[in-house]
């Protein structure tokens, strides 16, 4: 009889992408690289990637570093605007500056989102049916990995909006049976060079 174990989730921003968002730049596909060595010796059964190019090459080559990990294309693991906030759940003093910045992006992006935003809280998120613990990667956006770290906190919905990743850094999330989810590490860098480090930031958030 198959019982409950550990699911451990790995979170990946995409490397740094051109400025039309093709592909990766030579930094970009350097990170992918580096994360890829550093991902060397965790027993990853999967990597899970969105379907847009940066998302995509990034997976390769990460899964070039590594031993016959199988790569899964998921739209659920794509880049979307993961939940609409309405103006009175935000704080009042920001509230119309973020949904302006919201109003940006395109229509499906909007209100295909959170369908897609369950769905990934459904698939990759939670214990695993299994008697051994299951390590996946999802190789993802910057927004996707705030809805999870969000659900995973039990914080607001609208409080995705307020975390951001760099390119290629690493964030876990440990699913364990009987027990709150638990966020073991966020945006770590520690296996980028520093001339590669804090991509995909705003300037003024390098520190």
């Amino acid at each position: 009889m198959t019982g409950t174990a550990t699911r451990y989730l790995y979170l990946a921003r995409h490397g740094e992408a051109t400025p039309d968002e093709s592909g990766l730049t030579q930094n970009g596909r350097r990170q992918a690289v580096f994360l890829g060595q550093r991902l060397r010796g965790i027993p990853l059964s999967v990597i899970h990637h969105g379907p847009l190019p940066r998302a995509e090459q990034t997976a390769k080559l990460i899964g070039e570093q590594l031993d016959n990990v199988p790569l899964h294309v998921s739209e659920p693991a794509g880049d979307y605007i993961p939940y609409m906030p309405w103006k009175g759940e935000l704080p009042q003093d920001s509230a119309d500056a973020m949904l302006r910045h919201l109003s940006q992006f395109p229509a499906e992006e909007r209100e295909g989102g959170p369908a897609l935003a369950r769905e990934a809280l459904a698939r990759f998120t939670g214990p695993v049916d299994s008697d051994q613990p299951r390590h996946e990667l999802i190789v993802t956006h910057n927004f996707l990995i705030g809805w999870l770290i969000r659900a995973a906190q039990d914080a607001p919905y609208w409080r995705w909006m307020s975390l951001n990743h760099c390119n290629a850094a690493l964030t876990v999330i440990r699913y364990a049976p009987e027990r709150p989810a638990s966020l073991l590490f966020f945006n770590d860098m520690r296996h980028l060079p520093t001339e590669l480090r804090w991509t995909g930031f705003p300037p003024e958030f390098h520190i």
